[in-house]
């Protein structure tokens, strides 16, 4: 349990599973080719009295913890399966209930195969805004995300992401989620992101834990690290900028900041997943380390979101730096790896007091950043004592630092 003393979090983001079954069938998905199989168990869509006890859980929340804005991500499976007029059923009902207490932001993580004019218009009309799942190009995303029939998703996600790149629909494009595999070139398969205008692309280590190794890991080496420095530096050279949250987190955090991704950095968990029956779980990556590791044996008709919080398989995460594995603690970068994802830690002799599966892997991307870092601020701060103080290059050496807020000692 968390100590008396400690306050629990005001958890600001909510993921609701308003649908549990998909219409992909990707290798690596955690949900569907998992150790946990919950998902069998549930309704294929969340009922209304279950999505109302959402909202007034939501609200109740806010109110206690006294935050004005909290995020609600419809998730699932597939979300778009609940049909345009079902998608704006949900998104209502959730504002209407929670309506005087708190501001809902809403956002969509959808596969895009659905995605046509008629969702587009929605989406925009009810301000959500969507993330689309892709993982490259035509090869790069076939070699995962196909249909139960091995079909490519490719060109239909494609349309999606454009779709959602037009006037009066960029607004609402929250970008593009891609799981890394090794097999594809990482360079080619930033341009092929890049050439889409997606404004921002998250990347997602395949989830694995000991038990179950990442599949392109060799004993000693960094093979996901290597390929993600290789990516590092192609996004990072390229103009003009597109945001990549995953490096953006490690950035933020190496330069004294504080993380907002669970991924990475030391910041308390922020959300927590409510799935179509109405039971809590958190962190549904967890389905990866065994039958049940996600479950918190509570309920939205029977819980407060504070209730869930006490409870004791929540407890390390909670702890920040004193729930890492003692190597964590040890390690110089810690306030940037965090340890890595909790469900990545997991082995079956300790549970979860492991460092992360990807540790070598975020150690040599971690270092890297880190270097490039040191290098461009010595350069940016060699530059400007050079520089006149009145003259263009002057100012302009002012101007940039202002992105360093938060300056690591050279």
């Amino acid at each position: 349990m968390l100590p008396q003393s400690q306050a629990l979090p005001g958890l600001s983001q909510f993921v609701v599973k308003v649908q549990s079954r998909c219409n992909l069938a990707c290798d690596y998905c955690y949900v569907y080719e998992s150790l946990d199989q919950g998902w069998r168990r549930r309704p294929r869509a969340m009922g209304s009295a279950t999505l109302r006890w959402v909202g007034e859980r939501i609200a109740e929340h806010s109110e206690a913890h006294g935050l004005d804005r909290v995020q609600v991500t419809l998730h699932g499976g597939e979300p778009l399966l609940l049909g345009p007029d079902g998608l704006r059923l949900v998104v209502s009902e959730l504002r209407r209930v929670v309506a005087g207490r708190c501001v809902l932001v809403v956002g969509l993580q959808t596969n895009g195969l659905l995605l046509d004019d008629r969702f587009a218009e929605v989406l925009v009309q009810e301000g959500v805004r969507v993330g689309i799942s892709l993982d490259g190009g035509r090869e790069a995303n076939d070699r995962h995300r196909r249909g139960h029939d091995g079909a490519s998703s490719y060109a239909r996600v494609v349309n999606a992401v454009s779709r959602m790149t037009q006037p009066g629909h960029r607004d609402f494009f929250a970008g593009i989620l891609a799981t890394v595999d090794p097999a594809n070139d990482p360079v080619r398969l930033y341009h092929d992101l890049a050439c889409l205008r997606p404004g921002r692309i998250d990347l997602l280590l395949p989830h694995a834990t000991w038990e179950n190794p990442p599949p392109a890991a060799r004993p000693g080496h960094t093979v996901y690290g290597d390929w993600l420095v290789t990516f590092f530096d192609a996004w990072y050279d390229a103009v003009p900028v597109i945001g990549v949250r995953f490096f953006e987190e490690i950035m933020h955090a190496l330069l004294g900041g504080v993380s907002r991704s669970d991924a990475v950095g030391l910041s308390t968990p922020q959300s927590i997943v409510v799935e179509t029956d109405g039971s809590y779980e958190y962190m549904d990556a967890l389905k990866v380390a065994y039958d049940g590791a996600a479950a918190t044996g509570c309920t939205v008709a029977e819980h407060s979101v504070d209730d869930v919080l006490r409870r004791p398989s929540l407890a390390a995460d909670l702890r920040g730096m004193a729930g890492l594995a003692q190597p964590c603690r040890d390690c110089p970068i810690v306030t940037a790896c965090g340890g890595g994802l909790y469900p990545h830690r997991y082995r079956a002799a300790n549970g979860f007091d492991n460092p992360s599966v990807y540790c070598r892997d975020l150690g040599r991307l971690i270092t890297h950043i880190d270097t490039r870092l040191r290098t461009d601020l010595a350069s940016l701060r060699a530059r400007r004592a050079q520089a006149p103080a009145s003259s263009t290059l002057g100012q302009k050496m002012t101007d940039q630092n202002q992105r360093f807020a938060y300056s690591t000692n050279p």
